[in-house]
């Protein structure tokens, strides 16, 4: 491609409301815009680097037998009634002409089973694994950092569809394996971590990190354990407890904070026992989560652990049944109040609310049959195994789930068996986001001078720059070098533009191509071309010759990160 008719309109200064690094950097490059809140257009350099995403997941998912088709992103609202997942908030919902409701996908588990359920009828038409790159739809209700979160995407979304759950456990660890490889020939640092299911459902889940200061997610990390930490355990940090036996009121006028009852009674926070009174969904239940002074309650563990979502119960809800806020406690007598301690509380004694205002209780013992659930979020100096975790953000580019029967049951998908009983099918969902991985490899590599692509994934392997004016030798001797790698089969990029030369260089290190050359008079007259590999800006000693540049470039390449 010759960079005078490549459409790549680079700006100097990034989107004022960006603060992810690679919404900054791939709008400066060219590489996307924005149409709308959450709604980005891939240019074509861009859109060079989604698509080799895309081929090196579509050669990974075919080496395990994965079978390519096409979904509509538009399904009939029914489908999605059937699995209960048309109320989804972010679920784009709409009628046609004539009042038919429909949904705009954001996966596609409802309509791949719905062909799945009329084509397979018995044993013999299983396993099967079918796979598709296509839109989604979301109504994301915040979109930011540019291309991560967005409120229309790509994915690839794989599903497999098997006779028992043994032959399910064979087609997610041959995804697991393929993600592995993908990941790797991408070239991203990545973590496989423990997941929750959440609105998938299903039994089992494993998400794809990669870390990076944009990435909307947290991952526990230490030797042999990732998790989210929407899910992760840990052992908590210890903690001393005051020597109290005998439960004991104090005033503690205005201390309605753990910080401010913890400086007035001179104690640790986590001596003391936070209450947070919930009101879970599924039955109205009030709920008082107890946790340690000094952790915080983890919302998706809780809401595992109750089996149902949940809401914070009002003040008002707070004073009728239990005492006023800032003063509540765990302790008797409560009434049609359901007690819930996190794990990693001890048995006391702990200082814990009176229900009483500005007053407190000391010597508090955990009642030893107290219902208990781990509902804290892991903090940094808890340990695994008497290690030390790590906790690092990170941006999620994939997730595998072990379905099971949640999608096949509601939705008819069975077969019968070899002794002609009906079996329902058993499913797995495995999906990678292309533009996710392209974002944090922009995250993880980029420098203060622009994007430093892995060469795996870059829009061209080799940035030509030629600093000859039209007409004269050196341009001569450029236009014929672009032709030669181009028929050697190089990827490049010729820049052959009549303008600055500083301006060629700015935008070749924005943009990052894994290989620059340099060719102007000087390389003429000292038979070498300039050779810069972009990682690390490091200089090719002596360049390479320019008699034999392609040949010298070829057994470059494969050196490129």
């Amino acid at each position: 491609m010759r960079r005078s008719v490549l459409f790549l309109p680079t700006e100097r200064q990034p989107p004022a409301d960006a603060e992810a690094l690679s919404h900054k950097l791939m709008v400066r490059a060219g590489l996307v815009r924005q149409l709308g809140a959450g709604l980005w257009s891939w240019l074509p350099a861009g859109w060079r680097v989604h698509e080799k995403v895309v081929q090196i997941i579509r050669e990974e998912i075919d080496g395990i037998g994965g079978q390519e088709l096409l979904l509509p992103v538009m399904h009939p609202r029914e489908l999605w009634r059937k699995t209960g997942r048309d109320q989804i908030d972010e679920l784009f919902t709409l009628e046609d002409r004539k009042g038919s409701e429909m949904v705009l996908a954001m996966t596609h588990e409802e309509a791949v089973t719905f062909h799945v359920a009329a084509a397979v009828k018995s044993y013999r038409d299983l396993p099967k694994t079918l796979y598709h790159f296509q839109v989604k739809e979301r109504d994301e209700a915040r979109p930011r950092a540019g291309i991560l979160r967005t409120r229309e995407f790509i994915m690839k979304d794989s599903y497999s569809f098997d006779r028992d759950e043994a032959g399910l456990d064979v087609q997610y660890e041959a995804h697991r394996g393929a993600y592995a490889r993908i990941y790797a020939r991408t070239g991203l640092e990545w973590f496989e971590c423990q997941s929750d299911v959440g609105m998938m459902g299903g039994t089992v889940a494993h998400e794809y990190m990669a870390p990076c200061p944009a990435g909307e997610d947290d991952v526990v990390l230490a030797p042999g354990y990732a998790a989210n930490l929407e899910v992760a355990s840990a052992d908590a940090q210890p903690v001393e407890l005051p020597d109290d036996t005998a439960l004991t009121e104090v005033a503690t006028p205005g201390a309605t904070t753990i910080d401010a009852l913890s400086a007035a009674l001179g104690l640790p926070a986590g001596a003391l026992l936070k209450a947070y009174p919930v009101v879970a969904a599924d039955d109205g239940r009030l709920v008082l989560v107890v946790v340690r002074g000094d952790h915080r309650v983890q919302g998706v563990k809780l809401q595992n652990a109750l089996r149902s979502t949940f809401r914070p119960a009002t003040p008002e809800e707070i004073t009728a049944q239990i005492g006023p806020p800032g003063s509540i406690g765990p302790h008797e007598p409560l009434t049609a109040v359901e007690v819930l301690y996190d794990a990693a509380v001890a048995d006391g004694p702990y200082v814990v609310g009176a229900n009483r205002p500005d007053a407190h209780l000391r010597g508090f013992v955990v009642p030893e049959d107290a219902p208990r659930a781990d509902v804290r979020a892991v903090e940094p100096g808890d340990t695994i195994g008497g290690e030390t975790v790590r906790i690092v953000p990170a941006i999620e580019i994939g997730n595998i789930f072990k379905l099971g029967t949640r999608y096949s049951e509601p939705l008819g998908a069975t077969f019968l068996d070899q002794d002609g009983r009906p079996q329902t099918i058993v499913m797995g969902s495995y999906g990678i986001g292309p533009a996710r991985i392209a974002a944090a490899a922009v995250e993880q590599f980029a420098d203060e001078k622009g994007i430093s692509w892995p060469v795996a994934i870059a829009p061209w392997t080799v940035n030509l720059v030629s600093l000859g004016q039209g007409g004269t030798p050196e341009r001569a001797a450029a236009d014929a070098l672009y032709e030669e790698l181009r028929a050697a089969g190089v990827e490049v990029l010729y820049d052959d533009r009549d303008t600055g030369n500083g301006e060629k260089f700015a935008e070749a290190e924005l943009l990052g191509c894994p290989l620059r050359l340099t060719l102007g008079k000087r390389s003429l007259d000292s038979g070498t071309i300039e050779a810069q590999r972009r990682r690390g800006l490091e200089d090719i000693d002596g360049g390479i010759p320019l008699e034999g540049a392609v040949e010298a470039v070829l057994g470059i390449i494969p050196t490129l990160a």
